[in-house]
């Protein structure tokens, strides 16, 4: 088990019964709060996810070395952001491959945390932004049980390279919707990573859609959250007083 002291998440119930949940996980140096704002707006919107409880997690601070080892709130430490090429031209990525898998465990537990409340599994999606999306990403792919949905906003894959040897044998996310979302000229995430991640999980026969934001830096734009909530909307149609 993981040493590390986590915080509650911050979760914004339903407003009526609750069928379905969305966990959505914030980037680098924000916490939970970053989001309660947009998810508001997104559950107030048309009323159509009131049967949908957000949990938004809050990740523990740690040292990270981007940014001179000064401590944050980080989902996993980020040494570079991009590829290396040798001589050769093979790509290598410097990945904090531990805390990486750390916080998979940690979502994956979010995740039972639901389904042992009753939620059915495929009334769950898990979403993100920046970090936070490469988390859902991972985590929603690696899962071992069948998903709503997954969302990566400004996201790219992580441990691309050995990507394929964390996919559970059943592969049970294979079919999954993926919506991801880049600005054209992020300049954190650069676009080009994020093409580079959407070929590779194509490539490997996931149900990807990229949406492209022109203009668009290393945030989030009314457009593109007006696309995520439609997202949610689809895979997560109200129950009313039917039974799950």
């Amino acid at each position: 088990m993981s040493s590390i002291r986590r915080m509650a998440p911050l979760v914004l119930p339903a407003t009526s019964r609750h069928t379905a949940t969305v966990i959505f996980i914030h980037g680098l140096g924000d916490t939970g709060h970053g989001w309660a704002d947009a998810v508001e707006q997104m559950k107030r919107s048309r009323n159509r996810l009131d049967e949908v409880k957000f949990i938004l997690p809050h990740a523990p601070t740690i040292p990270i070395t981007m940014n001179g080892g000064f401590p944050m709130p980080g989902w996993f430490d980020i040494k570079a952001l991009g590829y290396s090429v040798d001589s050769l031209g093979a790509k290598s990525v410097d990945e904090d491959r531990p805390g990486i898998l750390r916080s998979q465990e940690y979502f994956h537990g979010l995740i039972q945390e639901e389904i042992n409340a009753g939620i059915p599994s495929e009334r769950i999606i898990l979403g993100g932004f920046s970090q936070g999306g490469a988390m859902s990403i991972l985590s929603g792919l690696t899962a071992s049980v069948k998903l709503g949905g997954i969302v990566g906003l400004s996201s790219w894959l992580l441990l691309s390279q050995s990507f394929k040897d964390l996919v559970p044998a059943s592969n049970i996310n294979k079919a999954t919707p993926v919506l991801m979302g880049h600005g054209d000229i992020d300049p954190l995430v650069r676009f080009p990573l994020a093409q580079d991640s959407e070929k590779t999980l194509k490539d490997l026969g996931y149900d990807v859609t990229m949406k492209v934001y022109r203009g668009m830096e290393h945030s989030a734009c009314l457009e593109e959250l007006s696309e995520v909530e439609a997202f949610l909307a689809k895979q997560l149609p109200a129950k009313g007083k039917t039974e799950l």
